[in-house]
């Protein structure tokens, strides 16, 4: 799933702006001014398209999380845990230890 603003691709193909969309266990829904993608493995994420983004992950992955959504256990010191297992004092330094070259 590719997203630029609110010009959403899945697979390379465009999905309309207010036309749903369902295939291969992908869905992309519009909700008023913010769209939301959802995938069967239980992480639904929704953007307004400029600035504001929610994930939201379902109960069964309760601890099994990694990355920018943390480890999902309800425990706030943790929630900024770099890959090398260490706590970032700091959201920037958090985000930065996630990226990708």
């Amino acid at each position: 799933v590719a997203a630029r603003g609110r010009n959403i691709s899945v697979n390379g193909a465009v999905v309309p702006e207010g036309r749903p969309y369902l295939h291969n266990g992908i869905s992309v829904t519009w909700l008023g001014d913010w769209v939301a993608v959802a995938s069967g493995l239980g992480v639904r994420v929704a953007s307004d398209g400029r600035q504001a983004v929610t994930v939201t992950v379902d109960a069964e992955l309760r601890g099994g999380t990694r990355g920018l959504c943390g480890p999902y256990n309800d425990d706030p010191a943790d929630d900024f845990l770099r890959p090398g297992g260490d706590v970032a004092l700091f959201a920037a330094s958090f985000g930065n230890s996630w990226k990708i070259p």
